[in-house]
């Protein structure tokens, strides 16, 4: 069970990682986008970017096992 929460937790580190990337206008990172802009301001997609690399690596290390046995 780690295998698919681990996995699907590095996807979603990927996906924030791209849109802040790209600055996407997806319709779920646009309001992810404008709670984050009150507290980060413009430096709002290096946030998304970021916080989407963290949540990759800790998705990859809970599939392995590494952590969170």
């Amino acid at each position: 069970m780690n295998m698919i929460w681990g996995i699907t937790m590095a996807a979603i580190g990927l996906l924030m990682f791209i849109w802040g990337t790209t600055k996407s206008q997806f319709f779920v990172y646009a309001l992810l986008v404008a709670r984050a802009r009150l507290l980060w301001g413009d430096g709002v997609h290096r946030f998304f970017q970021v916080t989407g690399l963290i949540i990759a690596v800790l998705g990859v290390l809970w599939a392995a096992g590494v952590i969170w046995k």
